[in-house]
């Protein structure tokens, strides 16, 4: 029995996922790191298992009634924990934040701004004191009625929608209409109400123009088509709807992101006329303090607020002095961590993901507890070496302040700084699950096993090849880039090699890369029609004729249900329907490929709609979800089970890892061309039925680059991706390099957004950003081979990358 003054977390016969009946001991009061391959079980043991028994156990302590408002996890398989105190987790969101996000409410330092106004502003003279929420631009309260609290407007004119006046209506001169049936039903009816349609767009009278454009009106009429050779048309009731009307109805209401593009190529975007792109009504914007509006203060960088607020708030009022106090504690954080350069207005959308994980983190550091676990995963993902060091600044005084700190991380300069390290493997899936150390992190060294070892102390007598430099085959060429922070800058691309892009976080990396350069490479496949997404981004572009495609490979998920899952991406299941379908059995009964999907009706179990679970609802416990009764989570009815591939029915080969179907499927062209690149990409552990929301963001990732190598290659691809080691342990990282520079030897163009200096350092070209992060950065400081950018005096990058190539 353990004493209660037992300074150790005990974990008994952990199960989770694939965890094998794991024992464990960490001590309390430490900076420990989880190590580990991807898909080892690192994640199941810190976050699945410690930290998931934590929340349990503080939900036993809420009343029932409170605990059926609360989503809760069910309990962890784990025979016993004891030493657990209260945790607190800081996950990765991989969600992408909407518009109206930004980073005052993702810090929540906007509430308290907003509070500052509502209690200690300056009002006009006889104007009722306002509440908080008539200062926040997404209430009904606070919002500018004419834009609804975006700051903005979108508008049209004729010359957008008509871009070729001299065309009649019927030749298309209204550009802005939908195709196919659609435009003809709006042609015919303004030809039924009267209007010439074969009339140059340009010779038909003004207010007829501004009608057919600009009209809300919506009549109706009775279109009588005009009869096709062979097929007889009847009358029908049709409904006019202007361009600029329904320009503006299929960007706001359509799920298409074509269409919505589409769109949006007939729309100027302006300041709101009303609130001046405030966002605000006109009472809130008369409210100020220290002679300055809510949206001038939120527009400017916090280091700039701190100091308005700092000289404000000394000589006021207490409540004044209290609130301002708060604020400054709050954005004290968050400049300590590097993001003194950020204004709370800025949306989330336009941060890098680097930015977004110091915000979150930096809100859970203001919170003053004591005596907690901290479960953090990867909080160094994203952050170039030199916001690493503030990052673990932090953490630090975290742990001094007498709590614990478990980190899962897979970056070597924070696993060298831990108090203990729990390395989890050997491999990933079926073959990890076991801990092969717990324990200071120098005796790592004496565990051979461990796939960490040799990163955390690389073999000096194995120097690594050195690898001969490419030649650019040609160079794509940027000139005037205006976006973001990045602005006036002219960049080069070098073409049939591969380029690494760095910076410290928010220094207009993704910006260059993600926007400007896939925009452009985007217009040009697009054609002249879709032109605009880029080109509106930079002045001129030169050699995008030597690429023939563009691929974006990022971390975004592959799916957001557990329907989706590894084989339905890569499009292998639509093969192994097939296979099914092809059987004896199958032909027999009259079974398509169709049967053998459980996302549609037919041969899946109707009890659970193909989920294989069915939830159990627990009132006050945490919801549950038990294998369905039915078909017991094999997802299909048991007619469709009786047919069998080589011994194996549909349920069982979705069961089967990567690595056995590919033995299975030895022989199958179709099969083993997507199971080959999946093992390539280094993910024989996955089961091909994994859903999709199990997956971590490396994994999606690199699923989605097997994806992209399977395919038959026609000409020169481009491939830019966007931190592709995120996620990933030094030996993944080392079998993905493996596949971008095999892309590059096949004749292709990589391009890489990346912090990780083995990375930077085995480049054949690199582009660092900088020098510092926002209205600092956005500026190209060093390029040419890692050697060059290394000795660059002005480069936060160099020395890191310096060390690299030493090491």
């Amino acid at each position: 029995m353990p004493s209660p003054h037992d300074p150790y977390v005990r974990v008994r016969g952990a199960r989770e996922h694939n965890l094998q009946a794991v024992n464990v001991d960490i001590p309390r009061d430490t900076l420990t790191v989880f190590t580990g391959v991807s898909g080892s079980g690192k994640s199941s043991l810190a976050f699945g298992t410690i930290y998931a028994e934590a929340q349990r156990r503080y939900f036993e302590s809420v009343a029932p009634y409170a605990r059926r408002l609360i989503h809760q996890v069910g309990a962890p398989a784990v025979g016993e924990i004891t030493g657990l105190p209260p945790a607190v987790s800081l996950e990765q969101r991989r969600s992408a934040p909407g518009a109206r996000s930004s980073v005052g409410t993702v810090t929540t330092l906007s509430n308290s701004l907003r509070m500052l106004f509502s209690r200690a502003g300056e009002y006009p003279a006889g104007a009722e004191r306002l509440d908080s929420d008539a200062f926040s631009p997404n209430t009904a309260a606070g919002a500018c009625p004419e834009c609804h609290g975006l700051g903005r407007i979108h508008r049209t004119d004729e010359e957008l929608l008509v871009p070729d006046p001299s065309l009649s209506i019927r030749e298309g001169a209204i550009a802005a209409w939908p195709g196919a049936w659609q435009g003809k039903n709006l042609r015919d009816v303004v030809d039924t109400l009267g209007y010439d349609v074969d009339r140059p767009w340009r010779e038909l009278e003004a207010k007829d123009r501004e009608w057919i454009l600009f009209t809300d009106e919506q009549p109706v009429v009775t279109v009588h088509p005009v009869r096709d050779a062979g097929r007889i048309q009847r009358p029908y009731q049709g409904t006019y709807m202007s361009a600029r009307r329904y320009v503006l109805h299929t960007f706001a209401d359509t799920k298409s992101r074509t269409l919505r593009a589409k769109a949006e190529r007939f729309l100027t975007s302006v300041p709101c006329p009303v609130c001046g792109g405030s966002r605000l009504r006109p009472e809130a914007m008369a409210v100020t303090f220290a002679g300055r509006t809510i949206a001038e203060l939120a527009a400017l960088p916090l280091s700039a607020l701190a100091e308005v607020l700092t000289g404000a708030g000394a000589g006021g009022e207490e409540t004044a002095r209290v609130l301002t106090g708060d604020l400054l504690a709050r954005i004290g954080t968050v400049t300590e961590l590097g993001l003194g350069y950020l204004s709370l207005d800025r949306t989330a959308p336009t941060l890098s993901s680097g930015e977004l994980q110091r915000l979150r983190l930096a809100t859970q550091l203001r919170s003053g507890l004591f005596g907690v676990v901290y479960v953090l995963d990867e909080p160094s993902a994203g952050l170039h070496p030199a916001d690493t060091e503030s990052l673990l600044g932090v953490l630090g005084r975290l742990k001094e302040a007498g709590n614990s700190v478990f980190v899962v991380e897979h970056q070597m300069d924070v696993v060298r700084r831990a108090d203990w390290l729990v390395d989890v493997g050997p491999l990933a899936g079926e073959h990890g699950g076991r801990v092969l150390h717990s324990g200071p992190p120098e005796e790592l060294a004496e565990v051979p096993e461990s796939a960490t070892r040799r990163f955390l102390f690389p073999p000096e007598d194995e120097p690594e090849p050195v690898r001969e430099t490419r030649t650019p085959s040609g160079w794509i060429r940027l000139s005037g880039v205006e976006r973001h922070n990045v602005l006036g800058v002219d960049a080069a691309f070098p073409l049939g090699v591969f380029t690494a892009v760095t910076g410290v976080s928010g220094s207009g990396k993704s910006t260059l890369v993600g926007q400007v350069l896939a925009g452009v490479l985007a217009d040009r496949e697009a054609g002249e029609e879709a032109a605009g997404a880029g080109e509106q981004f930079c002045a001129a572009a030169s050699g995008l004729e030597a690429v023939d495609r563009l691929v974006q490979v990022d971390q975004k998920p592959i799916g957001r249900t557990p329907r989706s899952n590894l084989a339905t991406y890569t499009g292998l299941f639509d093969t192994v329907r097939k296979l099914f379908a092809r059987t004896e059995t199958a032909r027999e009964r009259g079974y398509t490929a169709g049967r053998f999907s459980f996302n549609v009706s037919g041969g899946r179990c109707e009890t659970c709609q193909g989920e294989g679970f069915v939830s159990v609802e627990l009132l006050f416990l945490p919801s549950t979800y038990a294998p369905c009764p039915d078909c017991h989570g094999a997802r299909y009815d048991p007619q469709t089970l009786e047919v069998t591939l080589r011994g194996l029915t549909v349920a069982q080969v979705l069961d089967l890892t990567v690595e056995s179907a590919a033995d299975f499927f030895s022989g199958t062209p179709a099969a083993e061309r997507a199971l080959t690149t999946l093992l390539d990409v280094g993910l024989g552990y996955l089961r091909l039925g994994q859903p999709a929301t199990e997956l971590s963001g490396g994994e999606a990732q690199r699923i989605k680059l097997a994806s992209e190598l399977q395919r038959t290659r026609r000409g020169h691809t481009l491939y830019l991706l966007d931190e592709p080691t995120t996620g990933l342990h030094p030996a993944d990282v080392e079998v993905l390099m493996r596949q971008l520079h095999g892309l590059v030897d096949a004749h292709n163009t990589v391009v890489v957004v990346e912090h990780d200096m083995a990375v930077v350092a085995g480049a054949d070209h690199v582009i660092d950003l900088g020098p510092g992060g926002g209205d600092r950065g956005g500026r190209i400081v060093a390029t040419g081979t890692p050697q060059e950018v290394a000795r660059s005096a002005e480069s936060r990058t160099a020395p890191y990358l310096a060390k690299a190539l030493r090491s």
